[in-house]
């Protein structure tokens, strides 16, 4: 599945190549330097019992080429320390993802602050965020809207869901929220192999020519020898391989910053807010996880000058933005530019079931919308390839791993 770009970095980017003001970065030497680097850090503490990551990066402009890219941060010390006292150690699960302890969950009313140490001995730490709590959610309602997302693919469809939310506004408090959202689509193929084919068991060479399969679960692509016989039926070819039990593909929001302060609202019943616009990929229903997340204040000003600079922005001719400060910082000086934002938030999670029976057009459908491609199977006999020796007739299935994107567990909302 191809990975959203974070918005911070979508628009760092974009201020990198057209030379424009970073903050905490002299103009004018972002103008005469070929290269820069930008530490970006993505983070949040909850109070659910779900995997928390601190993502970090680094974009790096070449002023010259007019290319920007962004590149993991590997090998740095990460942690976070609750109430000053006590420090969580986070392990990196891949490049430039650090997850906290599996069973750890903040809680309302403690205060928590990232501290991270790169692999060259730079160290960076955020302000104290008190996570505050949150209303919970009293009803969400949706509608079929024929321009609801930006393209989905190949710039043509661009229908969804528009999701909206009432709830009570606590009285006597400020407020800030946030919204983001969890699609749990259903998922007909879950294995890709290019230059492989999958095998359920693990394999052993009998010759260059053929293969035979044990008894020992494998679940995974096989991939002849390169200049095997075995290996020119399957090369510069992909196969794809259905679900073999139910399944659900994961897919949640990263681009839309959606915030709302309680200023103008305090204490009142807050009725069809807009939070949500979930693409129309398929024609079989799908359940979303609504998420409603309170802010801190500081948080709540940093996303609403960030949405302001990545949503409602004019033309070239508008005065230009300079990336929002975050509150990450070096220890020693506090004046390198980090883009992003840590901070804590109290979650409530509210499921809603699209039955889409509303809809109108064709979608994409949800394996093209997410691999640019149509599925092509491993041919069927007598076409079958023939290589391997016993073990379960082929074509098999695959199994629909318990994965970041992937999982075969109902999710909550989906009817019995």
């Amino acid at each position: 599945m191809k990975q959203t770009m974070h918005p911070a970095t979508r628009l760092l980017i974009w201020l990198l190549l057209l030379g424009l003001p970073v903050a905490c970065i002299d103009p004018e030497e972002v103008s005469i330097r070929s290269t820069l680097d930008i530490l970006i850090v993505d983070g949040v503490i909850t109070d659910l019992p779900e995997q928390m990551l601190i993502q970090l990066s680094q974009a790096k402009a070449d002023q010259t080429l007019g290319r920007t890219s962004t590149f993991p941060v590997m090998k740095a010390t990460v942690s976070v320390v609750v109430d000053s006292t006590e420090v969580v150690v986070c392990s990196e699960i891949r490049a430039g993802a650090y997850q906290l302890p599996t069973g750890f969950r903040g809680q309302v009313g403690h205060a928590y602050q990232l501290r991270f140490t790169l692999s060259d001995g730079t160290q960076y730490a955020s302000t104290q965020q008190v996570m505050p709590p949150v209303a919970p959610v009293g009803k969400v309602t949706s509608r079929f809207n024929a321009n609801s997302v930006f393209p989905i693919i190949d710039e043509t469809y661009t229908g969804g869901h528009d999701l909206f939310v009432d709830f009570q506004d606590p009285a006597n408090e400020r407020n800030y929220y946030r919204w983001d959202w969890t699609l749990y689509e259903p998922q007909d193929w879950c294995r890709s192999c290019y230059e492989g084919i999958y095998a359920v068991n693990s394999v052993t060479i009998v010759s260059n020519s053929m293969f035979q399969s044990t008894q020992q679960p494998f679940e995974n692509c096989f991939y002849p020898p390169v200049g095997s016989s075995a290996y020119s039926q399957v090369r510069y070819k992909s196969y794809d391989y259905p679900c073999r039990t139910r399944c659900w593909e994961i897919i949640r929001n990263r681009d839309d910053i959606n915030i709302f302060s309680d200023q103008y609202s305090n204490g009142g019943l807050i009725i069809r807010r807009p939070v949500a616009h979930i693409p129309f990929y398929q024609n079989q229903p799908c359940v979303v996880h609504l998420r409603q997340r309170s802010l801190t204040s500081d948080a709540y000003e940093y996303f609403s000058l960030f949405q302001q600079q990545t949503q409602h922005t004019g033309g070239l001719a508008d005065t230009p933005p300079s990336v929002p400060a975050g509150n990450v910082h070096t220890v020693k000086n506090g004046q390198e530019a980090v883009v992003g934002y840590f901070t804590a938030s109290s979650v409530f999670i509210q499921p809603h079931y699209l039955d889409r029976n509303d809809t109108r057009g064709m979608p994409p459908g949800l394996f093209y919308a997410l691999n640019a491609r149509l599925p092509f199977a491993e041919p069927y006999p007598p076409f079958d390839l023939k290589f391997i020796l016993d073990g379960p007739p082929r074509p098999p299935t695959a199994v629909c791993a318990p994965v970041e994107f992937r999982t075969p567990d109902r999710p909550a909302g989906w009817p019995n």
